[in-house]
């Protein structure tokens, strides 16, 4: 997204420039023409100025108009994350960012990814507001406690890139940096075999699932009868209140932590709340365990 925010501040940067360029040289003409003790004829025309209010009215709301379009089409394209694109968790602490990848893989402060591949960040922070800002990208998302905030880029060129929190969040936000590598698949594929292999956020999430006890009320057989959770992710879910919600990473989180907030229709409000009980990153695994559900067989199913 890059070119086109640039070619968004470069329009605005060249038009400011030029009203700013017209607006000082009529000034200037007028206070040299009009000068004390020139011979300047002040007389008043007597002609209605309207179309003149009308024409300096017009166009500028029609340049700002065509301005506000063009900058609407690139912020939707910046919300919008591409299908396919690579699910990367972060959780911003006072005063570093966690990084987690699908495969379980986790960094401090630093984020590899290879060219190319479209990648979308899903943020929370586990104390104040941060912001997620890599400069070279043109991109930046605030990332705030309670919810999960979303940023996508494709990157383009291999480098090393800063990162930063571009939100004050403390005595040492000016440390909160750190660096994104972008590399080329074959080093990429280097870089991820000199790495231990972890377990999945797929398989780490089914085993927090299961620790936590959310098996015993969810599993088809259980012996308390809760919501069936395969295929939720992204359906509509209708709520005791007759409205409907779509599961997404919020509804999914909030049913962990706040599970009074949100009743489905036909279900009592007996779900305990984990607030205070579980981590971000484990709250993370078991939301990517359930968001796979339906598309994958469990670890048991697989053996």
């Amino acid at each position: 997204m890059a070119a086109p925010v640039d070619n968004i501040f470069f329009a605005l940067l060249i038009l400011c420039g030029l009203v700013a360029f017209l607006v000082t040289a009529v000034a200037l003409f007028f206070c040299i023409r009009y000068r004390r003790g020139s011979k300047a004829d002040r007389t008043p025309s007597g002609k209605s100025p309207t179309k003149i209010e009308i024409t300096w009215t017009l166009i500028p709301m029609l340049i700002f108009l065509g301005l506000f379009f063009w900058a609407a089409d690139v912020f939707f394209a910046m919300s919008r994350p591409p299908a396919g694109a690579t699910e990367i968790y972060v959780v911003g602490k006072q005063w570093m960012w966690k990084i987690q990848h699908p495969d379980g893989r986790r960094e401090i402060n630093e984020l590899h990814l290879p060219i190319g591949q479209p990648v979308k960040l899903i943020m929370t922070s586990q104390d104040v507001i941060h912001d997620f800002f890599i400069p070279d990208f043109r991109t930046k998302q605030d990332v705030v406690p309670g919810r999960y905030t979303t940023e996508w880029f494709t990157p383009t060129r291999p480098g090393k890139y800063h990162l930063f929190c571009s939100q004050y969040c403390g005595t040492d936000h000016s440390r909160m940096i750190g660096w994104v590598y972008v590399m080329e698949p074959a080093e990429h594929a280097k870089w991820l075999a000199s790495q231990p292999a972890p377990d999945s956020l797929f398989a780490l999430g089914e085993r927090a699932f299961r620790y936590r006890g959310c098996s015993g009320c969810h599993a088809p057989n259980a012996a308390l009868r809760a919501p069936l959770l395969e295929g939720i992710y992204g359906r509509q879910v209708p709520l005791a209140d007759s409205t409907l919600v779509r599961a997404d990473e919020q509804y999914l989180r909030d049913s962990v932590l706040l599970p009074n907030k949100q009743i489905a229709a036909g279900y009592e409000a007996i779900m305990p709340t984990f607030q205070g009980q579980i981590s971000d990153e484990e709250l993370n695994e078991i939301i990517a365990y359930l968001k796979s559900l339906g598309d994958r067989p469990s670890t048991e199913e697989a053996r």
